[in-house]
């Protein structure tokens, strides 16, 4: 692949392959073309003068991937580096349409790896960082949490070293509504002054990864900002979170599983509107402040399986495709925060729910099981994934 490089252990130093590492996917790009440009939109802000070189941390990942996506294509003044391990739920295939543009480039890296993660920055000049790059599947942090605590934790924290190291302008850290908690129903939408009180493992290593980045502020001056958004949905999405994989399992036919009642309720973004919060807080957002990104359309579990059904015409199978089983160990009836700071800057979503759905269904139908080698682990009721604090420790050590 075009622009690509892999960290040698033995030689400290970057390397690029001799061959491509995924196989040639030209047809699809071609065909994804015209969406990818919708997604992308047009360019709003004239290039800051004080950013020039990118590192994206998961841009190979599905949320990170539209903004790498947008900051290529509109501008092309800055150079933008994806930093990525490739875990299971990234895929280089995400970028496969701008992978030989000239201001993009991927290096295949761990951020938990800091001689690895200083050497980046020191040799791609990096002065700006936006930090996607975490585990964020909760029903994998209730079986391996010390994973998250890794990635989440000790990752940003080897990330944040390195920027204040190499005196990194700008690191925007991306966050989650979830390190809020519970919100119930009824209860007023959270700004970003509220209290943090995350409920499951994954939550809390996102508090505890923002704790850092603010006491990395404060401490060391670092320039910061924060992001909490709601649940992101939409294409290139690994199908293990509720949409795409309700969507793919219902284009083959097969049941969904609703853990509990059903009655938990989501606000949902689409992967663009997101990508166009960061663009903004990129070129207008203020050192220090966090910024909620969230929309006001809420739903719960159930009546978006329901909605799935119906906009896959599949209403005539509705009781059958829909089976109930045993809830996570804890699940937060709701989430709810405000956007009306980071609207202040002139950020609104554009996608309606339903569009979205639309283009995600249309998507999955047709890409879902070419884009990834094995999902079906992420298929099941409850895709649990195991660890040990043995395993952790060995990691931890590398």
């Amino acid at each position: 692949m075009l622009g690509s490089d892999y960290w040698n252990d033995d030689t400290m130093k970057l390397t690029t392959p001799t061959t491509a590492q995924i196989p040639e996917l030209d047809s699809i790009a071609q065909e994804l073309n015209d969406q990818i440009a919708n997604d992308v939109g047009e360019r709003k802000f004239t290039p800051r003068p004080d950013v020039k070189n990118i590192l994206v941390t998961g841009g190979a990942g599905f949320i990170a991937s539209f903004i790498v996506r947008k900051l290529v294509l509109l501008y092309p003044e800055y150079n933008v580096v994806n930093f990525d391990k490739l875990d299971y739920c990234a895929s280089t295939r995400n970028l496969m349409t701008i992978e030989h543009k000239d201001n993009y480039s991927f290096i295949k890296g761990d951020i938990t790896i800091k001689d690895m993660v200083n050497f980046v920055l020191q040799e791609k000049q990096i002065d700006t960082i936006l930090h996607f790059a975490a585990q964020t599947h909760v029903d994998n942090s209730f079986g391996n949490s010390a994973e998250f605590t890794l990635n989440n934790v000790m990752g940003t924290h080897v990330l944040l070293e390195a920027a204040r190291i190499n005196n990194v302008k700008r690191f925007i850290h991306i966050s989650t509504d979830e390190v809020y908690g519970e919100v119930e129903h009824g209860g007023d939408e959270l700004s970003e002054d509220n209290i943090l009180a995350p409920t499951n493992p994954y939550s809390a290593t996102k508090a505890a990864a923002e704790m850092l980045v603010g006491a990395y502020q404060k401490s060391f001056n670092l320039p910061t900002i924060i992001t909490r958004s709601n649940n992101v949905y939409g294409p290139y999405q690994y199908p293990e979170k509720i949409i795409p994989k309700f969507v793919t399992l219902l284009s083959e036919g097969r049941k969904v599983f609703i853990h509990g009642d059903g009655s938990n309720t989501r606000r949902f973004i689409y992967g663009s509107d997101v990508a166009d919060a960061v663009e903004v807080i990129l070129h207008k957002g203020e050192i220090g402040e966090t910024y909620n990104i969230g929309t006001s359309f809420e739903i719960s579990n159930l009546e978006l399986t329901k909605f799935l059904i119906k906009a896959m015409g599949l209403s005539a199978r509705e009781s059958e495709l829909i089976e109930f089983v045993e809830d996570r160990p804890f699940n937060d009836m709701r989430y709810a925060i405000d956007s009306a700071k980071l609207e202040a800057l002139g950020w609104k979503p554009k996608v309606q729910f339903e569009e979205g759905v639309k283009k995600t269904i249309a998507w999955y139908t047709k890409y879902s099981r070419k884009w990834w080698s094995d999902i079906s682990g992420a298929l099941v009721a409850h895709p649990y994934k195991s660890g040990t604090q043995q395993e952790f420790v060995i990691k931890s050590q590398k």
